[in-house]
């Protein structure tokens, strides 16, 4: 078996060291068709440092840090922007992610058609960089606020993220084949050890930038929020950054001309071995040991020998999607968990989108540990750890990373706020008056206890209603006297009852709450003013708000997760100082100011909807599972594959193998637009169909015969087939009478 690299690139597809697997460079090596163009004598590029490394990789290895660093950075935002700028719900935006990640692994046949057959590997990713940082340009501009209204948002964001996945698709065929093409033949292990510095700098490229890109979007504030232009505006720098670099070496490559795609020939092949034979369906016709033997009309033994080879694996390849589905949900509905857990980790608080960077940090630890130490202990104990074993526990461990986010999920739901259903709403009570207050609701057996003054509400009480909205008696008992309010409440609702006295007499007033926790991880807070002075409230430098009066209330303020102690209060007696302590993840708050002492106005803070109380770090498990999932799961797959195929044909097996990875996003998509349902029981149904795929695969694999290609191939050769002349009167005569 084919050893991996010592370096593998986070959720990239490309080719080992010692094999030059993608579409673009290995069929170079494939068919005899002569140059098409105008390419000039290639000559020997001049060396690094007196060594044998060509001084032109060092343009391609900084140039892929560049591309990478912008593609993953501006992708580890995307999901948040949608929630938070778009203002779509989470499986909208899931869907949308999950679409253009599609996208981006379907358009690699694009890119390596048109270096194969057209352009040539420069030349296409010359076109195609202008194309990705035209994507960029335009979604940057989409991210600024006051450019238009949200469908003009919507069109420049979708806009960029088509041509950035027709640009990142296009040239991800190319890039690396072409760092290979820049070595001579006879320099194997100079290359191969290119290939791990190109896979260490795609992964610090990904490492850096899903931990960066998050900071610049919830850290630094424009246009008074999130400051997603210079989130989406940074990468869009390093990708220009990276072509800049890219043509600078220009005078330094040298450029193989296109000979032809063999992914065209294949397809050709398979597609005139199907007409052919529905053409031939007669019993006169003598039948053909493989349904692939019906194209030796037109093509050769040896690639219809190849092509078989290859359509065994792409049958294993079928089950694979199911893991893809389940892996690239770290970006999307693993970062909305994300969001509503706590993420201070005491010397550092971490963006819900940061997280995603464990997965390329776990890879490079991951990958010496299992190759230098995990397989050979296994090796050692005398136990067949089968490639089609290793991919079998990759896919169990994802599906248990999986389970472990429905346990998290579940947890994290205990903090929700409960669901709404008809005929029901929410209520509490605070109260702001000096003594114990006894409330009854009509038709309604609740607070039996009288509430105490300034009691914390523990959680709130539900109220049955006859209708979508009903008019209800509230009778208030305080210090002996019963007072009577009547209010309208509506079904689907969540109220506070605040009770106060006002110029000596007890007084009410129902007010609406919030109805979920505040999104990303924000704190909402309201203000109750029980001052007899309108009051001015400085939160911060760029938070302010005004509260009438004898228990006015405010709107509600959306803030950062952070401890507000240096806030002001002007009232007409003079400015005081407002300390509304810690005001924590997705917690939502009622402030009341109650009076003036010192140089400082006094508050009660109640906690309406608890803080976010499951930590951020239970997500490190599953991030373990799924990333030691995929270390068994894609190098040992892309090894296996190449193992059992012929050299021309690695790039068809790329191609199949990205193919993968777009069909497992297409299947996010669908459930999470089709099948809408609690988040925790997704992850469940996730986790139960990849163990089902698993099963089959294993099934699959059981049966699956490995073998030596070349071995394979002089048999094909061997075995006898009709020739050209007889199959002209295969066709059978239809005569009238």
């Amino acid at each position: 078996m084919l050893k991996p690299p010592s370096i593998h690139p986070v959720n990239e597809r490309l080719p080992l060291p010692h094999t030059l697997l993608e579409s673009g460079h290995l069929s170079s090596f494939y068919g005899d068709d002569p140059p098409k163009g105008d390419f000039p004598v290639q000559k020997k590029s001049p060396k690094l440092c007196g060594s044998n490394y060509p001084l032109s990789i060092a343009f391609i290895v900084v140039n892929e840090f560049c591309e990478r660093f912008s593609y993953y950075g501006m992708r580890a935002v995307l999901t948040l922007y949608f929630i938070s700028f778009f203002h779509w719900d989470e499986n909208l935006s899931t869907a949308v992610y999950h679409a253009f990640s599609a996208l981006c692994y379907f358009t690699p046949v694009i890119g390596a058609i048109m270096a194969d057959s057209w352009l040539g590997k420069y030349k296409t990713i010359i076109y195609l960089s202008i194309v990705y940082v035209v994507g960029h340009l335009i979604k940057s501009v989409g991210a600024i606020p006051s450019l238009g209204n949200q469908a003009v948002h919507v069109v420049l964001s979708m806009v960029g993220l088509f041509l950035i996945a027709l640009g990142t698709g296009g040239i991800k065929p190319c890039v690396s084949a072409f760092g290979g093409d820049q070595f001579e033949e006879e320099h194997t292990s100079e290359r191969s050890k290119f290939f791990s510095v190109f896979y260490l700098s795609i992964n610090a490229g990904s490492l850096i930038s899903t931990f960066v890109t998050p900071v610049l979007r919830g850290d630094v504030k424009c246009f008074g929020e999130d400051c997603y232009a210079l989130a989406f505006g940074v990468p869009a720098a390093l990708m220009v950054l990276a072509l800049v670099v890219f043509i600078a070496g220009s005078g330094l490559y040298r450029k193989m001309p296109p000979q032809g795609n063999v992914l065209l020939e294949v397809c050709k092949c398979i597609g005139f071995a199907i007409k052919n034979r529905l053409k031939n369906r007669s019993h006169h016709i003598p039948k053909r040991d493989h349904w692939l033997d019906w194209a030796s009309e037109k093509y050769s033994k040896q690639l219809i020998g190849e092509v078989k080879m290859v359509t065994r694996v792409l049958f294993l390849f079928i089950p694979l999607p199911m893991f893809w589905a389940l892996f690239d949900q770290q970006g999307s509905r693993w970062t909305l968990q994300a969001t509503k857990m706590n993420a201070d980790f005491g010397i550092y608080v971490l963006q819900p989108d940061q997280m995603q960077f464990l997965n390329p940090l776990l890879i490079l630890v991951f990958i010496p540990i299992f190759d230098l130490g995990l397989y050979p202990l296994i090796s050692m104990c005398k136990f067949n750890f089968t490639p089609i074993k290793k991919m079998a526990t990759g896919m169990i461990l994802a599906g248990m990373a999986f389970g472990l986010a429905a346990i998290v999920e579940v947890k994290i739901n205990e903090t929700d706020m409960p669901q709404l259903v008809p005929k029901e709403s929410l209520i509490q009570v605070l109260n702001l008056a000096k003594n114990p207050v006894q409330v009854t609701i009509q038709d309604q057996d609740l607070f039996q206890q009288p509430v105490e003054a300034f009691q914390n509400p523990a959680e709130y009480s539900n109220l049955i209603l006859n209708g979508e909205q009903q008019n209800l008696h509230f009778i208030l008992q305080h210090q002996g006297s019963s007072l009577t309010f009547n209010y309208t409440v509506k079904e689907k609702s969540v109220y506070s009852l605040i009770v106060f006295e006002a110029e000596g007499s007890l007084s009410s007033r129902l007010i609406t709450d919030l109805k979920a926790k505040p999104e990303n991880g924000l704190a909402a807070v309201r203000f109750i003013n029980g001052l007899s002075q309108d009051v001015n409230l400085t939160i911060d430098s760029k938070q302010f708000v005004a509260v009438q009066k004898n228990y006015g209330v405010s709107e509600y303020l959306l803030l950062e997760r952070d401890k507000y102690n240096n806030g002001k209060c002007i009232t007409e007696m003079g400015e005081f100082t407002l300390d509304l302590g810690l005001l924590d993840f997705g917690a939502s708050y009622t402030v009341v100011v109650t009076n003036v002492s010192g140089d400082a106005v006094k508050t009660w803070k109640s906690e309406d909807i608890k803080a976010n109380s499951v930590h951020m770090a239970w997500q490190l498990p599953q991030y373990l599972l799924i990333s030691a999932g995929e270390v068994m799961f894609s190098i040992t797959g892309l090894a296996f594959s190449y193992s059992q195929s012929p050299a021309s044909m690695k790039s068809v097996l790329q191609a199949g193998w990205l193919l993968t990875v777009a069909v497992g996003n297409t299947l996010v998509l669908v459930v999470a637009q089709a099948a809408p349902m609690a988040q925790w029981a997704e992850f469940v149904l996730f986790t139960v169909l990849l163990f089902a795929v698993c099963i089959i695969f294993s099934i699959m694999g059981y049966f699956y015969v490995s073998v030596d290609p070349e071995d394979l191939q002089e048999k094909e050769e061997k075995t006898e087939t009709p020739s050209r002349g007889n199959m002209i009167s295969l066709v059978t005569q239809k005569t009238k009478l």
